[in-house]
């Protein structure tokens, strides 16, 4: 028999394949737990979030002469 992976889940009881697929009893296996990932959403809120964060640091100091356009709204003390 080749070496085959196959998707599978538990489901509270017991282990089952997302697909059908024959086994004979006593076949080997090896099952392998992922961790849980995050939707493809939540994968791109948290791209986002991160690279947001880079460009607007906390650090980040900006001279009065870096200015272009002044807010006349703007009042420096």
């Amino acid at each position: 028999m080749q070496v085959i992976s196959l998707l599978a889940h538990f489901d509270g009881q017991s282990i089952q394949l997302d697909q059908p697929y024959k086994l004979e009893p006593n076949t080997k296996l090896i099952v392998t737990i992922l961790p849980e990932q995050p939707s493809e959403r939540e994968a791109w809120l948290c791209l986002s979030r991160h690279q947001l964060n880079n460009a607007y640091s906390q650090d980040d100091e900006y001279s009065l002469d870096a200015i272009k356009t002044t807010n006349p709204d703007y009042l420096v003390n």
